[in-house]
């Protein structure tokens, strides 16, 4: 798939001459992910992201999963669970799992007003490790529908096979993951300064947290190398304005669906 935006002169040239931090930055910075997105949400709690009621109009499949008696849904990566909620909101029969590197933004959860035990279950996670495993929590092969919403691109690269493999032991084959994440040339990525760069299209922001941004092929190859087929995998662009500033900025994002091939659990 051709990507959707073209450099200019002045946009390659500043990412030629980037470079990456050092050996010593990237594994602090490594080290430090669980204290800098717990950082995150004391500082922000529940007032930076917004609720993600665009889901359901943009993944047919939960609607679907609804209408067939209800299912299991985990949100992974679930932050204050700004997709848990719309979603328990509108379909009532779904059970939600949800876990989170921060152990302040499973807080957040479960202190929410329609926090209820009976269909939510939430609980502290880093998924790039497999020890303690997904299954502590939840039974192996029993989730009908996984969300990845912005949460591989805050993984080192090197750890997103393995973080899929751990997502992978919950999923019931035949079981779906949908996901939007940042493409790359988004504009978030071309406003990066000089020192920001982590690695090839993977950046740090200022309070730690970071930032990989994707091409559509990197991402299918994630899933299809794990035992996932492509259901669909695209790139998303949106103008987002800044009505305060006075500007309109292009963004893209890759947006995809996989479902797990009935097999690829017990490999």
């Amino acid at each position: 798939m051709s990507h959707p935006r073209i450099l200019s002169r002045d946009e390659k040239e500043k990412l030629d001459k980037e470079k990456n931090l050092s050996d010593f930055q990237r594994t602090k910075l490594e080290a430090d992910a669980k204290k800098n997105w717990d950082l995150f949400y004391k500082r922000n709690a529940d007032h930076f992201f917004k609720d993600r009621h665009w889901l359901t109009r943009e993944f047919k499949v939960i609607r679907l999963l609804h209408e067939e008696g209800g299912g299991t849904v985990f949100e992974v990566g679930c932050g204050v669970g700004n997709t848990i909620y719309p979603l328990r909101g509108e379909f009532p029969n779904l059970f939600f799992y949800g876990c989170d590197l921060s152990p302040r933004a499973v807080d957040l959860v479960k202190g929410h007003l329609q926090y209820d035990p009976e269909k939510i279950s939430c609980f502290q996670s880093d998924i790039t490790n497999p020890d303690p495993p997904l299954t502590q929590h939840i039974p192996p092969q029993s989730v009908d529908l996984i969300t990845l919403i912005y949460v591989l691109s805050a993984i080192a690269p090197e750890k997103m096979s393995l973080a899929i493999q751990n997502i992978k032991q919950v999923l019931k084959p035949g079981g779906v993951v949908i996901l939007r994440d940042y493409g790359l040339y988004d504009h978030a990525m071309l406003r990066f300064k000089s020192g920001h760069k982590i690695q090839e299209n993977f950046y740090k922001r200022q309070d730690g947290t970071r930032a990989y941004y994707f091409t559509t092929e990197e991402m299918a190859a994630l899933f299809e190398n794990e035992g996932f087929e492509t259901s669909f995998n695209y790139y998303v662009e949106k103008e987002t304005s800044n009505k305060k500033e006075g500007i309109s900025v292009p963004r893209i994002f890759v947006q995809s669906q996989f479902r797990l091939r009935s097999q690829s659990n017990t490999s």
